[in-house]
């Protein structure tokens, strides 16, 4: 099962108890420290795909689901109880979703995702080579170049093929994009 949506949540330890739970994208806001890139990168999802906000039941989760919710608004939201979210190990538990059981937050996203369509990506590995992005001197400069062209961010070489099918990037609008780049180099 993979959700369409791309979820928002804090950070890496979220996206790793998300993973187990269900197979879906996320984007991290850096806990609170979320910023106008990455309000971007959302709106961006939001567009292609959706998003579901799925914040800590914290003051700061809820700060960064209302910062979100006024940048974007038309979101989807799932929550967690505080007791459902808490740490079990100690007095003084911490809270966040990374303490939730998988089934716990499987339940918060079943009433707001929908189901996602597979499709296999156009795009591979030897595009990421033919156009530089990859592999070559300039590399790092074309793919941040390329993130800012179709509003994807700053990828490594690893990640950049991922992130091209997160935001459902079809080929045309990758060889139009890298296309551009390639023009732009000429003619400096």
């Amino acid at each position: 099962m993979k959700i369409k949506e791309i979820i928002v949540v804090e950070g890496r330890d979220d996206t790793a108890k998300i993973r187990l739970a269900v197979d879906a994208d996320t984007i991290e806001t850096n806990g609170s420290a979320i910023n106008k890139n990455t309000l971007t990168k959302i709106k961006h999802a939001k567009e292609k795909r959706g998003v579901i906000i799925f914040t800590d039941p914290d003051y700061p989760g809820e700060r960064i689901r209302h910062i979100i919710d006024q940048a974007v608004p038309g979101c989807k939201h799932a929550f967690l109880t505080r007791d459902q979210a808490r740490a079990k190990k100690t007095k003084n538990s911490s809270l966040g979703i990374e303490h939730a059981s998988i089934e716990t937050i499987r339940d918060a996203l079943k009433d707001v995702y929908e189901l996602a369509e597979i499709r296999e990506s156009e795009i591979n590995k030897a595009d990421l080579i033919a156009y530089g992005l990859i592999g070559g001197p300039e590399s790092s400069v074309l793919r941040t170049k390329l993130g800012e062209e179709l509003q994807i961010g700053h990828t490594n070489g690893k990640q950049l093929l991922k992130r091209l099918n997160q935001f459902q990037i079809t080929k045309e609008q990758f060889e139009q994009a890298a296309k551009v780049l390639q023009q732009e180099e000429k003619d400096v």
